[in-house]
């Protein structure tokens, strides 16, 4: 665990003199740092969401791609990946409600709040962190993605757009699974609560058309949030062919996604912020 370079105040110092604290980002920015050398010096952690994308991606390619028909004329493995490389935020966020859960359990949360920094600065240096272990997922879904088959039938800048719009939903669901990992206390009981998210991936757009899905349960992924954010990263990223299948514009659902974004973002940074004064 990484010290904090921070001086306490001493009785013996005048008022003006006390350290009132670090900045509120150069403190989040020590806190991220700590959790990326976490990372780093426990491989297992990356390798695992390698791992996992991987076995994700093969499976329905593979064994239940030739099952699944997209209903135009976008080949399923076009349709797929699309979807996988957004679901991937999800799953490799599901370890940030572990890894909060673990830093509370062991008093390395308790240890932060009695420094003189400010307390918000512990939740985002964590969601920094998890999101560049995000992006690093990303790219490696990409990565298995055309390994597999997919090709990039839009524009190169649409391609990067989708890929932003991936980073910004995975910072949003972040926040979700800090509240999980705050709440949970432990990280077995973290872990899962987090497994609640499984839902939104398999009740979606992702793997699946949602028009194949039986009524009650095609209303509720249409509403979902993740549904929204697959159509617009499939938008971005196939063209015309991908396009075809959605009952909305891409700009629409790039819109919808965003929205739903900032909502999640504020609904549950707010939640976190109160759980973590609590404690």
């Amino acid at each position: 665990m990484t010290d904090i370079p921070l001086t306490a105040p001493s009785p013996a110092m005048p008022r003006a003199a006390v350290n009132t604290g670090a900045r509120l980002w150069v403190s989040s920015l020590l806190v991220a740092g700590r959790t990326v050398r976490k990372f780093v010096r426990t491989p297992q952690l990356i390798a695992f969401t390698t791992i996992q994308s991987a076995l994700f991606l093969l499976m329905f390619r593979f064994a239940f791609g030739g099952a699944i028909g997209t209903g135009g004329s976008l080949s399923y493995v076009n349709f797929l990946v699309p979807g996988f490389i957004t679901t991937t935020v999800l799953w490799s966020g599901m370890g940030a409600a572990t890894g909060v859960a673990d830093d509370v359990q062991h008093g390395f949360v308790d240890r932060l709040r009695s420094l003189p920094i400010p307390r918000a600065a512990v939740l985002i240096g964590r969601s920094l962190a998890d999101t560049a272990l995000i992006v690093w997922g990303l790219a490696i879904a990409a990565v298995f993605g055309f390994a597999v088959g997919f090709r990039l039938h839009g524009s190169i800048y649409g391609a990067l757009a989708a890929f932003g719009l991936c980073v910004v939903f995975g910072f949003a669901f972040e926040w979700i699974f800090i509240v999980m990992g705050l709440v949970g206390g432990t990280a077995q009981a973290a872990q899962q609560m987090g497994l609640m998210i499984t839902p939104l991936v398999f009740l979606s757009s992702a793997y699946v058309p949602v028009k194949s899905m039986p009524a009650g349960i095609r209303q509720f992924s249409e509403f979902q949030p993740v549904s929204p954010m697959v159509n617009a990263v499939r938008g971005l990223t196939t063209g015309t062919h991908g396009q075809a299948l959605l009952e909305h514009s891409t700009t629409y659902y790039v819109g919808l996604s965003l929205i739903w974004a900032a909502a999640i973002f504020v609904v549950f940074g707010l939640l976190a912020v109160l759980r973590f004064a609590r404690r």
